[in-house]
């Protein structure tokens, strides 16, 4: 049997949090798995077009990342797995199911559509349809954080971004030159490897001759951790270390998380090249139902409080369904425009 990589189990026994915090990254994972599973439907319904590249398995890291940081004050720098991040950063459901529905109400006005999310008002940097496109534009974003800080003297300027990548992107040019650049410059940014094990459909082992992404941190003297995915404790503790560290102007942190996607590349991939046996280990780690576990063990929340939670969830996705279907398209006459920044 081949032996899946997973990271140290993290100790929760000693998290210090509270109901509000737990119901929130609760409501914040199911927000992202719903949301994702209706856009399932509406896609084979033939209501979204082109790729459509879903999150489920992974909302641990979007929640224990984006929600440990300032909403709207932060940035976040995507990849063409966005949904779930923008939803993260607080762009409403109906504002990203309306972008996917190609309506001029999407947050990216229609011209995105799933793998372009981007929302000035969220600090929502942009999904990138070509790997590693957006890890030079988050160290440009951490850049002029620190610029604006250390010369121009703004201190209220110590904002912090993160930036999301697959593990395939770490054998790419922009990953090396940008982590080495974010090092020397010490710029406030976080650099999330979300490793869930495939490049479409290539093996992570089968790819790089250092499948340990997180040791590629120590080359550009930086922390790098190595993280378990499907815990949001663990990825909520390694993020609030990492930002407080930016935010302090120590520098960049690389952390890898340990993930796994519980459907196909997108949804046109027949996912034929997974092993039903590692789907099925990866299954029983779903990060929602270990979540559950821990706060219904902790009694911070009832099963019953949470399945109301879950309702509440399911609404608001069906709204922004209604929402998205009663949308205009975007006008014909308005072609050129958001091409150039208008005075």
């Amino acid at each position: 049997m081949h032996k899946e990589r997973t990271a140290p189990e993290f100790d929760s026994s000693s998290v210090e949090i509270t109901k509000e915090e737990a119901l929130m990254l609760y409501e914040d994972m199911t927000l992202g798995r719903l949301f994702e599973d209706k856009c399932a439907e509406m896609y084979y319904r033939g209501k979204m077009f082109g790729f459509v590249h879903l999150y489920n398995g992974q909302e641990a890291v979007s929640t224990g990342v984006i929600r440990s940081m300032r909403q709207g004050e932060d940035f976040v720098c995507s990849t063409y797995r966005d949904h779930v991040h923008a939803l993260s950063a607080g762009v409403p459901a109906r504002e990203v199911m309306a972008e996917l529905f190609g309506k001029e109400t999407g947050c990216s006005k229609g011209r995105g559509g799933s793998m372009h999310m981007f929302s000035k008002e969220h600090g929502l940097l942009g999904g990138y349809a070509f790997i590693g496109e957006g890890i030079p534009v988050a160290a440009g974003a951490a850049l002029q954080s620190k610029y604006r800080q250390e010369v121009m003297g703004n201190k209220n300027a110590d904002n912090v971004t993160a930036c999301f990548f697959g593990d395939g992107t770490s054998n790419n040019g922009q990953f090396f030159e940008t982590l080495n650049m974010a090092a020397l410059w010490k710029l406030p940014i976080l650099f999330v490897v979300e490793n869930n094990k495939w490049a479409i459909g290539m093996a992570h082992e089968r790819a790089t001759s250092q499948p340990e992404i997180y040791k590629k941190a120590s080359v550009f003297g930086m922390p790098g951790y190595e993280v378990d995915g499907m815990d949001v404790l663990a990825m909520r503790d390694v993020a609030q270390k990492a930002v407080a560290r930016a935010r302090a102007g120590e520098g960049p942190t690389l952390i890898e998380a340990l993930t796994y996607r519980f459907r196909g590349h997108s949804l046109a991939d027949p996912d034929e090249l997974r092993s039903a046996e590692e789907k099925e280990f990866w299954a029983q780690r779903d990060p929602i139902k270990r979540f559950e576990k821990f706060v219904t063990n902790r009694g911070l929340a009832t099963a019953e409080e949470l399945k109301a939670i879950e309702k509440k969830i399911q609404e608001v996705v069906n709204e922004s369904v209604t929402f998205a279907e009663s949308s205009p398209e975007p006008n014909p006459a308005d072609l050129r425009k958001y091409i150039f920044a208008e005075s």
